[in-house]
Parts: structure tokens; sequence; C-alpha cells
């Protein structure tokens, strides 16, 4: 009885996740099937909806449709989680055979850019240990939990309905996405060079000045007065704005 029910249970599932390709269970009258059918998948809709409206409005409500049902049918989450099913969409995504399947080289991209905003929103990092008024040049910066730089191949925060490129840039789209103490997500663009020194700094293991003496190295210019002035600018502005906290311990 057991192993009869449990037999019914994964018909049942395999049905409501890919009805053209698993008939429904014996027993269970077509009307009621269809409503449990359009409740479940009619909720994912929803939720990936709002979580990717960019996403689609470019893909059009066919193509969305269309990959909202992929995604149901064929990705195993690892969470039951409504908040994690727009991070499991993106690992589904990122392992999708896109190109066979038709997907815009960005789509896996765009989905992350957009994912971003509510992952910091819902983000409950702790700040580590730091002194906020520490010396940024002497001390070792500690890069906020709740700032994140990110690299793009393609450049996603112009990508919708009029614009979908076929080619990627030669250069790739940098940004740097924090959340301020209103919960608000701020977006700005960082220069290569930026980037280079925020990849520096996170591990939180070098001084502001030996980070930057690095980085005037890699970049192959002298680290004069006037180099080094600009960077302690630059991580001042930093922690203005909340991107670092402070100095931590050597």
């Amino acid at each position: 009885m057991a192993e009869d029910l449990r037999a019914q249970q994964f018909a049942f599932s395999r049905h409501l996740r890919d009805p053209a390709t698993h008939p429904a269970p014996v027993g269970i009258e077509s009307r009621r099937m269809a409503v449990y059918r359009d409740l479940f998948f009619n909720n994912i809709h929803g939720l990936l909806s709002g979580n990717f409206p960019v996403m689609r409005k470019t893909l059009g409500e066919d193509g969305w449709c269309d990959l909202v049902r992929a995604f149901y049918a064929e990705h195993r989450s690892h969470t039951p989680l409504f908040p994690e099913l727009a991070r499991e969409f993106i690992r589904y995504l990122q392992q999708r055979e896109g190109e066979a399947r038709g997907d815009p080289p960005w789509l896996a991209e765009l989905a992350h850019y957009e994912w971003v905003e509510l992952a910091l929103q819902i983000a409950d990092d702790a700040l580590p240990q730091h002194h906020p008024d520490g010396d940024l040049m002497t001390g070792v910066p500690i890069v906020s939990p709740l700032a994140w730089a990110l690299a793009y191949t393609w450049p996603v925060p112009q990508i919708g309905p009029a614009y979908q490129p076929d080619s990627a840039p030669a250069e790739p789209t940098l940004l740097l996405v924090r959340r301020d103490a209103d919960y608000v997500i701020h977006f700005a663009r960082l220069s290569p060079l930026v980037f280079r020194l925020w990849e520096r700094l996170a591990p939180g293991q070098a001084t502001g000045l030996a980070a930057l003496q690095a980085l005037a190295d890699e970049a192959g210019v002298p680290a004069d007065a006037a180099f080094l002035a600009q960077g302690a600018a630059m991580l001042e502005r930093m922690r203005e704005e909340g991107s670092l906290l402070g100095t931590g311990p050597l």
C-alpha cells in the first residue's frame, strides 16, 4: 500500500512538472488535475515574473512562459524556500544548454543582474568587527559584506526589449552594488582600475597603502605621491558611502 501511494505521488508530481511528457495518474478527474497544474505553475510563474521583469519583457510573454515551463519541468531545486527560487532559476540558466536551445547569449548574466537587488535586500550578513575611523592607508580596509563588486561580459544594465546585443563588447561591465542603512540598493559603474583595487581589498589582508602600491605595479605606473593621494581619496569615498566599513586588525 505504501509503495502504491509513493508511486502515485511521484506520478502526480511528474505530471504537474511536465504534463506534455508524463500522463496524469489514473483515477484523478481531468478537471481537477487541470486546477492543480494551473495552480502550481502560476505560483512559479508569478514569483519569477516579479523577480525578473526585464527578462520577461525582453523575451516576450510566449518566450518567457516557455522558459519558466522548462525550468519547472527540468530543474531540481536545492531548497524549498520561496525567497531562494530566483537563485535556483539562475542556477538553471547557468547549467542549461542555452545556445543549443536558442537562448540569447546574455540570458544568464541578465538574470543574475536582476537577482542581485533582491539578494542584497534580504541579505542578513553580520558586519565584521572594525574600527570605523581607522586609517585606511596604514590599516587594513574592511569591505562591507553588503557591497558586491560584479563583472559581466555583457552590458546587462542596458539590455531590454529595445537593446539585445548579438556580440559582447570588448570591455566587461564592472559594477559595485551596495545596500545602505535604509535598505536602498545603489548601483555604480567601476573603472577597471577601481575594480582591481576592490579585488585586492576584499580578502581583508593588505593595508590600503600596500594594495595601492601593488595596483600601481600591476598597472605599470609609478606609485608616486600623486597616485597614492588619489588612491587614498578613493578609499575615503568608499568609506563615506559605506562600501568600506573602516579598518581591521593587522
